[in-house]
């Protein structure tokens, strides 16, 4: 979110000038508010039109008009998706790395679901590709990032917990947050991992490193991880958690192992 400006509360609060330069993409969006105020069609044409694509508008806004349940992220995918079928065949490649550098969150999010999609030699070159958005300074377009991503993990879920295994090492936080949060067993706004559910252990190796991890925003995920697989396997969460407390002392796993039992202390209170 833009961090310079303190977004409306409510929609109707956002003033006319704002609307209309999100609309434009020439800022970011500050809140969640102002992400949903977005009209993405509307946005989409504006960006089009500003880099000679006026062409491509009749075919992105036939894909949007089509949706049977449009919502903010059905949108921002089948715009994506549109996107992905023209850099596919390798047209305008110079327009996506322009794009996904937009000033404009929501156009940075096309972007991610559009690479997502583009034809890649295998996973590992799949989610290199996705990097930069994982560590976009955006959380909107991070949480796409792994969205984006999710389907890929789980058709290939081994393979993926083996690639993902040297991102929870990395020195940005965003990166190894996502390698958490894009294998979460239930996660949010997506389908559920069900080799995951059943058998979490697969992960651990992502979850151990981050335990006490220097920042929240990671262990409040690994945390979220196990409270996911706590509905299904809530031996193993009882047990890593159990561990964890025995072998580190510090406030940070403390913190990790509270909030990954919340479920389980919730159903036994």
């Amino acid at each position: 979110m833009d961090a310079q400006r303190k977004g409306a509360r409510s929609i109707s609060e956002i003033p006319k000038s704002t609307i209309e330069a999100l609309n434009r993409g020439e800022i970011a969006s500050a809140n969640l508010v102002e992400w949903l105020a977005i009209d993405q069609v509307k946005l989409v044409e504006y960006v089009l039109q500003s880099n000679d694509l006026s062409q491509w508008f009749p075919e992105v806004s036939e894909r949007v008009a089509q949706l049977k349940k449009p919502t903010v992220n059905t949108i921002g995918k089948a715009i994506g998706e549109a996107f992905a079928q023209r850099f596919a065949s390798g047209q305008q490649l110079d327009v996506l790395q322009r794009l996904s550098e937009h000033p404009a969150d929501a156009v940075r999010i096309w972007m991610a679901y559009c690479t997502s999609l583009l034809p890649a030699e295998n996973l590992d070159t799949r989610l290199q590709a996705m990097r930069g958005f994982a560590a976009d300074s955006h959380f909107g377009v991070r949480e796409i990032a792994w969205m984006a991503m999710r389907p890929f993990i789980a058709a290939e879920l081994n393979l993926a917990l083996q690639l993902l295994s040297p991102w929870v090492y990395d020195d940005n936080e965003a990166i190894r947050r996502f390698a958490t949060e894009a294998t979460r067993p239930r996660g949010v706004w997506c389908a559920h991992i069900d080799a995951l559910k059943t058998r979490p252990e697969l992960a651990q190796h992502l979850l151990d490193p981050l335990v006490e991890d220097s920042s929240k925003y990671v262990r409040d995920s690994v945390a979220n991880w196990l409270n996911d697989a706590s509905k299904t396997r809530p031996d193993f969460v009882r047990a890593k958690c159990a561990a964890w407390q025995e072998r580190y002392t510090s406030e940070a796993a403390a913190y990790t192992c509270r909030r990954a039992l919340r479920t389980l202390h919730k159903s036994e209170s």
